[in-house]
């Protein structure tokens, strides 16, 4: 089953310290976590271990831990954190080819651990295509592409 300090370490190397690029939608982060996802925190002086536990409340899906492949929860987790849970969860129900509703529910699941590592050709896709057609609406997003091409592929 799949192991939460696995699949944080991973995210944590893409999303590791503070950044605050004005082309960037979702303003000042640290960690990979802006200030309007923790308001009553200085993002600033956000330390690693708040990041951890901040991810574990409200990014580590309770069903995440029963993927049987810890590869497969690794990349839902951390295209979660990237793109957020619900467009992680849409593109991995488009690439499973179930009901697309954003839920990480039991039927996801099931469909999950029956492909296994075999569905993530068809996630990896789903995701590349999303990153190119964020590109096409704000062009100003093209500077990222590279970076999130590497990280929907690795």
């Amino acid at each position: 089953m799949a192991d939460f300090e696995q699949a944080i370490r991973i995210t944590l190397q893409w999303e590791g310290g503070y950044s605050n690029d004005l082309d960037d939608p979702g303003g000042a982060t640290n960690f990979g976590i802006t200030q309007a996802d923790m308001p009553d925190t200085d993002i600033r002086s956000l330390t690693e271990p708040q990041a951890v536990q901040y991810y574990y409340e409200h990014y580590w899906k309770p069903l995440y831990s029963q993927i049987q492949s810890q590869l497969v929860a690794n990349k839902i987790f951390d295209m979660g954190v990237n793109l957020g849970i619900g467009t992680a969860v849409k593109l991995l129900q488009e690439a499973l080819g179930v009901p697309v509703d954003g839920q990480f529910g039991p039927n996801t699941l099931a469909v999950t651990n029956e492909q296994g590592e075999a569905l993530l050709p068809a996630y990896k896709a789903k995701l590349v295509e999303h990153y190119q057609n964020l590109v096409v609406r704000n062009p100003n997003l093209g500077k990222f592409l590279d970076g999130w091409l590497r990280r929907a592929n690795n």
